[in-house]
């Protein structure tokens, strides 16, 4: 668990979710105990996957409509398990007829088999159609499972708002280290284009050539032209400001999120590439480490 210092906002003020989350909830009904298990973890749409015990098997579409209408996105397992109570003994009941068509079959596969292992009793009781079922009514069952998968989806939800959470304090300290980083580079702008200009009168003086003053001018614009990161400042902010607006609204942001996580990421490798100092080289690669951590906790994200 991701623990930070920053203590503004709280759960409630944001919709960021975490795709990854486990619960588990049990419930004795009497008649036995049902459990429930969903785990989710990140993925590109909802993919959705429900064991269910034979009994419960007729609920299944209502199980996938309720936990679509609760969770977005994700690769979700839902399984439940059932264990009937032992109320003393159970009777036997065996289907003469199907046990007698059974036995023949084996007969006629023994005969094409002399060398065939001989008949395991038990086996031939576990085939289906042997025993007769005691009818069940599965409608109360049916009943307190749809009750308990909601209890364990309440679970589930409550997990990824505190992750949810967790990730959205991550992301608006990456946020400040940013704009801080932002800052620095705008502060730094005139001293750059002063150790531009001398950088530029120093090759000049190496040459042992006099140089004409308007084309030394000339020249110094064209390279501060090239070198200027104003204008990828002010869309980097504009960029960080958007995060911040995101993280702040009450719906899933996970896509908005990756979209501007890869617009960051542009304006950081621009000013890479127009770096003339190591401050701002320095600088340019701080932002992508920052941006990449940022990147591996939207992927969380709902």
């Amino acid at each position: 668990m991701l623990v930070f210092n920053r203590e503004e906002g709280s759960a409630g003020d944001s919709m960021i979710r975490s795709m990854t989350a486990f619960a588990r909830q049990e419930l004795d009904t009497g008649s036995g105990e049902l459990a429930w298990e969903i785990r989710s973890l990140n993925h590109r749409y909802l993919e959705l996957g429900v064991r269910l015990p034979e009994e419960l098997r007729a609920m299944e579409a209502a199980v996938r409509e309720r936990v679509g209408v609760r969770l977005g996105r994700g690769k979700v397992e839902c399984s439940c398990r059932y264990r009937p109570a032992v109320t003393g003994a159970v009777p036997v009941d065996i289907d003469q007829d199907n046990l007698s068509r059974l036995l023949t079959a084996c007969d006629t596969v023994a005969a094409r088999l002399p060398a065939s292992a001989p008949l395991n009793p038990i086996e031939l009781l576990h085939w289906p159609g042997v025993l007769r079922e005691e009818s069940v009514d599965t409608a109360p069952l049916v009943k307190h499972a749809l009750a308990l998968l909601d209890r364990t989806l309440d679970e589930l939800m409550q997990f990824r708002e505190r992750e949810g959470e967790q990730i959205r304090l991550l992301l608006l300290q990456r946020c400040d280290a940013m704009s801080e980083l932002v800052q620095q580079v705008r502060s730094n702008l005139p001293q750059l284009q002063a150790a531009l200009r001398e950088k530029l009168e120093a090759r000049l003086a190496d040459l042992e050539t006099a140089a004409d003053p308007g084309r030394l001018e000339q020249e110094l614009v064209i390279q501060i032209q090239k070198s200027d990161v104003d204008e990828e400042m002010e869309r980097l902010q504009g960029h960080i400001d958007e995060v911040r607006r995101v993280l702040a609204g009450d719906k899933p942001v996970g896509r908005r999120l990756d979209f501007l996580m890869q617009e960051l990421n542009r304006e950081a490798n621009t000013l890479g590439s127009k770096s003339v100092a190591s401050v701002t080289t320095n600088i340019s690669v701080e932002l992508k480490v920052l941006i990449e951590q940022m990147r591996e906790q939207v992927q969380n994200a709902e």
